[in-house]
């Protein structure tokens, strides 16, 4: 699924520290959530991996090792020991372990560069923290948890329906 240009247009014009806000917002409370995230990448902690949705004008970096996440604009990302480029929903979707990453990658629907080794030990850790976004965010939302727990479960079917089968 590709986000619509409506959706995706504000990104170009939000300062990049809105942004990387409510991006270390989430970071944060899936880092709390999921505190051994980062346990199973034993010498490849240290590295820094990009994560660059083509569907949007941002990417990110991540450093484990610092449990730090930035925001970028695209053109403007740095230097990163291993790259994984995708639609963002497909980002997600694997963030979450909703689809096969063997299978996205074979189809050519998502790129990897760099340090293949450290892609996969990361690949590795987060298949084994079943991260649930909609339920993290929820987290987040204290009294209207209930609300955006539903909201952000049914965008994450509509986003995937179809997608995952097709992928799988």
């Amino acid at each position: 699924m590709t986000l619509p240009f409506a959706m995706t247009a504000p990104l170009r014009i939000v300062p990049i520290p809105l942004l990387e806000h409510a991006a270390r917002l989430v970071f944060a409370q899936i880092v709390e959530q999921h505190p051994d995230l980062f346990d199973r990448l034993g010498e490849h902690a240290g590295k820094r991996y990009a994560f660059i949705p083509t569907d949007l004008p941002v990417s990110f970096l991540v450093e484990p090792a610092a449990r730090r996440i930035s925001v970028h604009r695209a053109a403007h990302l740095p230097a990163a020991d291993a790259c994984m480029g995708g639609k963002f929903v497909l980002l997600l979707a694997l963030l979450e372990g909703q689809i096969d990453g063997d299978a996205v990658f074979f189809s050519r629907s998502l790129t990897i560069t760099g340090d293949m080794e450290a892609m996969l030990a990361l690949r590795n850790a987060l298949d084994d923290c079943n991260i649930d976004l909609p339920a993290d965010i929820a987290r987040m939302s204290g009294p209207f948890a209930p609300l955006v727990l539903r909201a952000a479960s049914e965008i994450r079917t509509r986003a995937l329906s179809g997608e995952a089968a097709r992928w799988n």
